[in-house]
């Protein structure tokens, strides 16, 4: 077995502001393993607002490695859904792929593993090429975070004094 992915790699991307902004939190893991559990129950147990599917470029073309896209938001509404299905689903798609192509996952393990992509899409969003691109990098980030097991212990405890994200920050 490849040295790559011999364990469970954990990532978190955050990019852009607002309703458009994507947080991305990925799983990636070998199939055979823990990973491969989680995603085929995940991909078999949907609930009301939360339908994962196999991320893809197109029909037919799922993403290699193959990706569970599970929104974490519940769709709301047609517009929301459309969004989350199309542009979110769509950046993820491309992140993966580029992902690979970038050998952040290196191309001759990709049919061995697995993501599941963990993605926020705000009920309030409307702008489908912000979507796009916010996806799409934050999944790259979460890839190549969980790659380098980033952020450090040592990163985590000198921020511990300043905690903040877009919903809090200490004053």
């Amino acid at each position: 077995m490849s040295p790559f992915a011999a364990r469970t790699q954990i990532g978190e991307g955050f990019v852009g502001e607002g309703p458009h902004a994507a947080h991305v939190n990925t799983v990636l893991g070998r199939k055979g393993g823990p990973v491969e559990t989680a995603w085929v129950t995940a991909m078999a147990t949907p609930r009301a607002g939360h339908v994962p599917f196999v991320a893809v470029l197109r029909p037919n073309l799922a993403v290699k490695p193959l990706t569970l896209f599970v929104n974490k938001a519940p769709l709301t509404d047609d517009d929301h859904s459309r969004l989350t299905w199309g542009a979110g689903q769509a950046g993820v798609a491309v992140g993966v792929t580029e992902s690979v192509g970038a050998g952040v996952v290196p191309e001759e393990e990709a049919d061995d593993l697995l993501v599941i992509a963990a993605v926020w899409i705000n009920p309030a969003a409307r702008d489908e090429e912000a979507i796009f691109a916010n996806n799409r990098a934050a999944t790259r980030a979460a890839l190549e975070a969980g790659t380098r097991a980033a952020p450090t212990v040592a990163d985590v405890l000198a921020r511990v004094a300043d905690p903040s994200n877009p919903y809090f920050r200490v004053s």
